[in-house]
């Protein structure tokens, strides 16, 4: 390993220096200087592009080229006629300036090679062709190439540290705009052009009246050919590991015309490949908003799921994966629009883990507790939307869309515990949610703009919880206490619970717009909420029947009902002077709770106004600090309100309590955006601090490993703060970027009668350095950091895990990619190392120049790696989760692309 670094260095280091620079000045035909003037040097030898460069706002260019080398020289700017230039480089660097003359023909320039990148307001155009080296698959192959566009480690599309919203492929969205289907499952081959669009608006009416910029999007042309009849890539696999046969089918078919697109995605396979986690389901939107938000409000319908594990890494010891995705736009006319998709998720997951726990907290006398467990998941998740999109014209637009969610999911757990002894857990729901949105959208003239937005929810939640103990004398305090029947052989504890949620939100816009530089947005409001929670705790007998028992305190059943109502206007004022945009405003309103349990009802009714600013400085065009303060108003679910017992697990009894206020947050957001084109710099960073008043807690208090806990409003505010940056810079055909987060935070726990303030702060560090030569072998390399810091009062733990990288691309014989990944993982404490492991994947790829067919080995696992380890610092313990995956495989698959 440590001759491959040097030899990569060697090649990375050897190839920079080797080069000359040529820089200066494009100005017009007066001494003007051109921003974002283009220049492009062609290699006369070879007839490539050899470099190219934007100027900046001082009218600067700069081009790195080979010694010894003739080079024609391209300088061109819109409006402008374009400038041709020879030069002979040598062994010094060169300047050259350019003045450009006005271009009265109206004509189009016809230029040798079409820029990498173009700027027309506030849409970047990326050439693709330009930054592909020749091993690219997938979008996202191509999108980590583009200067200012990142793949974070979630899969998810970043813009100059900003998250892409929306991808669209010829205008149309891609299965709602979710980026990760997009970028990994579209063909590189297919894209032309990347659009990168700033400061999207969904709705170009209110684009000049609303406050987009976080919004961005990403449009992809495809290339000549590609978007008139079908393509895409159908793969077949087969291989072994030590247990079992493994298999992958994995059909991508693509339809693009002028008026219909219809895509398609298929997976089957055994070999981990997840190709849309449970995580990837919840976060789907489906492009649905919950704007009341936006207004001040938070209002929580709560999470009622099972307590499913989580896959790490998307590694587990057993994954079984079936996905089907379909997605289609048809437009019959340019005034209407109607789209949709369906998604259908099939995973049947084995985990298997061990996990030590230390109670770090010596007053609660709670002993230490080692568990291991074998999980058999199985989930089937689907999603369903239709939408239509009608714009008779350029000042009305009415869109209608319904979105469902549906899933059935069971797991089962097979437990055991050092304290507790065997458990077997079984639990599963199948809840679904229906959500539909309709909009109108008015333009009565320049001057007095409109919309109207209604939105309803219906979610319907279902989990059923079972779990068996058979030691019974490890569990009899907790039995006792529900008042189970202790004759039984061993306690079989289950729970029914149900959530009904119906959510209505109503909001209606005004703009008044007063000039160019201003205008005045008035806003009402209406968000109604109900939900009905009934759940029963009840003992399994050993003949089968059911028993209700009597607890000693309380009860064990729920039949509760709640209500939420909003109504609110809202005034905000938006002001351009001169480089700063400012956004000052308050929304008032009128608050109503209600909620009937026990044969008594509890109400409230309250009124509040919650201001709001943002402050925008536009230092350059591609230069930015934004300011941002919010006050809001938070409400929980009815699941905290509800006084009855609820198992939240076998070893988690939780009860709710209906004299809970809302709490108030304080968010102060601080961000600052940088893109230089002429050197390719990128640097964004964020701050943000927030202050919760009154906040709902738990009171905790232990028996054994077995907690009992209740919310309530405390009087202790809890604080965070947290941070994240990113530098990047390129130079020539190298990328490196430094990145960095920090978060910090304070809040109190209360463990019976005690309280006390703990603090967290976790760091992470990383950098990386990557190269896109295309006649070398590309490399990757880098190093992450993370430390937790953790202060409980009487016990401090501090963690580090290390990871150092390497990835290696390179092309041999042409016809041959061989493709690796290696990365270390060290995890340790402040004295020794607690676990290192590694992962090495690696993959030869032979496909012939024009081929449709293509032949790839690849290797997991290559070292054959049992299990990976997590820490996590709880209130008052710490544990050390050691998990199992999947075992060293070979798979052997064949591809066709169409």
């Amino acid at each position: 390993m440590k001759n491959l670094l040097t030899l990569l260095f060697f090649i990375v280091v050897s190839t920079t220096f080797a080069q000359v620079r040529v820089e200066g000045v494009v100005k017009d035909s007066i001494g003007n200087p051109l921003e974002l003037a283009n220049v492009v040097a062609i290699n006369q030898a070879t007839l490539a592009l050899d470099s190219y460069g934007i100027t900046n706002d001082a009218g600067r260019y700069k081009l790195a080229l080979e010694k010894n080398t003739s080079y024609k020289i391209q300088v061109s700017y819109i409006g402008m006629v374009t400038a041709e230039d020879y030069i002979d480089t040598k062994e010094e660097d060169l300047t050259r300036n350019y003045n450009l003359l006005d271009d009265n023909t109206l004509d189009e320039v016809e230029l040798i090679y079409e820029m990498p990148v173009t700027v027309k307001g506030d849409t970047l155009i990326y050439n693709a062709d330009s930054f592909k080296t020749g091993t690219e698959k997938k979008l996202e192959d191509v999108l980590k190439k583009l200067p200012g566009v990142e793949i974070n480690d979630d899969g998810e599309i970043e813009v100059e540290g900003k998250k892409v919203s929306k991808i669209m492929v010829e205008g149309k969205d891609f299965f709602d705009g979710d980026t990760k289907l997009a970028s990994k499952n579209i063909p590189s081959d297919a894209v032309d052009k990347v659009q990168v669009l700033k400061n999207f608006s969904e709705v170009g009416q209110l684009s000049s009246v609303t406050n987009n910029q976080d919004n961005v999007a990403i449009n992809l042309k495809l290339k000549e050919g590609k978007n008139k009849f079908w393509f895409g890539d159908v793969t077949v696999g087969a291989g072994v590991a030590p247990d079992e046969g493994l298999y992958k089918v994995q059909p991508k078919l693509f339809y693009y015309s002028p008026t219909t697109s219809i895509n398609f995605i298929g997976d089957m396979n055994n070999t981990g490949e997840v190709a849309f986690t449970r995580r990837d389901y919840f976060n789907f939107t489906g492009g649905f908003r919950n704007f009341n938000q936006s207004s001040g409000t938070n209002i929580s319908l709560g999470d009622n799921s099972l307590n499913f594990l989580n896959t790490t890494n998307n590694r587990a010891e057993n994954i079984d994966i079936k996905f089907g995705a379909a997605n289609f736009s048809y437009s019959p006319n340019k005034a209407l629009t109607i789209s949709g998709f369906g998604i259908y998720s099939g995973n049947e997951t084995d985990i298997r883990e061990t996990n030590d726990i230390t109670y770090t907290n010596d007053e609660l006398n709670i002993p230490d507790e080692s568990t291991t467990s074998f999980t058999e998941q199985k989930s089937d998740l689907a999603l369903l939307k239709l939408s239509t999109v009608y714009k008779p014209n350029a000042n009305n637009q009415l869109d209608y869309d319904i979105f469902g969610r549906l899933s059935k999911q069971t797991q089962n757990r097979f437990f055991n515990s050092t304290v507790l002894g065997q458990v077997n857990q079984i639990e599963d729901q199948t809840p679904y949610s229906i959500n539909q949105n309709l909009n109108y959208y008015y333009t009565l003239n320049d001057s007095n703009i409109f919309s109207f937005e209604v939105q309803h929810l219906l979610q319907d939640e279902d989990p059923f919880y079972n779990a068996f103990i058979e030691q019974k004398a490890t569990y009899e305090s907790t039995a006792d206490n529900l008042g189970f029947d202790d004759s039984q052989s061993a306690y079989d504890a289950a729970q029914d619970k149900r959530v009904k949620s119906n959510k209505f939100d109503a909001r209606l816009n005004y703009w008044n717009v007063l000039n160019q530089k201003s205008n005045l947005n008035y806003t009402l409001g209406l968000v109604s909420s109900s939900q009905q929670f009934d759940s029963q705790i009840f003992q399994i007998l050993d003949d089968d029947s059911e028993f209700l028992p009597t607890p000693v305190e309380g009860t064990n059943t729920n039949d509760v009902s709640y209500r939420f109502t909003d109504a609110y206007f809202g005034l905000h004022y938006n002001l351009k002077a001169g480089k700063f945009t400012i956004t000052p405003g308050f929304s008032a309103h009128a608050y109503n709770t209600k909620d009937e349990q026990f044969g008594t009802s509890n109400s409230n009714s309250f009124f509040r106004v919650l201001p709001d600013a943002n402050i925008r400085f536009q230092i350059k065009k591609s230069e930015s600090l934004n300011l941002r303060y919010s006050m809001q108003t938070n409400f929980t679910d009815v699941s905290k309100l509800a006084e009855g017992l609820v198992m939240n697990n076998y070893n988690s009894l939780f009860s709710g309590n209906r004299e809970l206020e809302n709490s108030l947050s304080h968010n102060l957001n601080l961000s600052y955006f940088s893109f230089n084109m002429f050197n390719y710099t990128n640097v964004f960073a964020f701050l943000n601090y927030s202050k919760s008043v009154d906040a709902i807690q738990n009171i905790t208090n232990f028996n054994s490993v077995i907690t009992t806990s209740s919310p309530f409003n405390s009087n202790f505010a809890n604080e965070s703060f947290s941070a994240r940056g990113r530098f990047e810079r390129r130079f020539g055909k190298i990328k490196a970027n430094l990145s960095g987060s920090w978060s910090w935070s304070v809040f109190n726990q209360f463990i019976g009668g005690n309280v006390s303030e703990n603090t967290s702060f976790t760091q992470t560090y990383g950098t990386r350095i990557s190269t896109f030569f295309k006649e070398a072998p590309n490399v990757e390399m880098g190093y992450d950091l993370t430390i937790n810091d953790n202060d409980q009062g009487n016990r401090t733990t501090k963690f580090y895990t290390h990871r150092p990288f390497i990835n290696l691309d390179a092309v041999i014989l042409k016809d041959f990619r061989f493709f690796t990944e290696y990365s270390y993982y060290d995890f340790r404490d402040q004295d020794d190392s607690l676990n290192a492991y590694s992962f090495w994947d690696a993959s030869l790829i032979y496909q012939k120049t024009d081929s449709k067919w293509e032949y790839k080995l690849g290797a997991t696992n290559l070292l054959d790696t049992e299990s990976l380890s997590q820490s996590n610092t709880g209130s008052v313990s710490v544990s050390n989760r050691e998990y199992f995956i999947q075992p060293r495989y070979l798979v052997l698959s064949v591809k066709y692309n169409l």
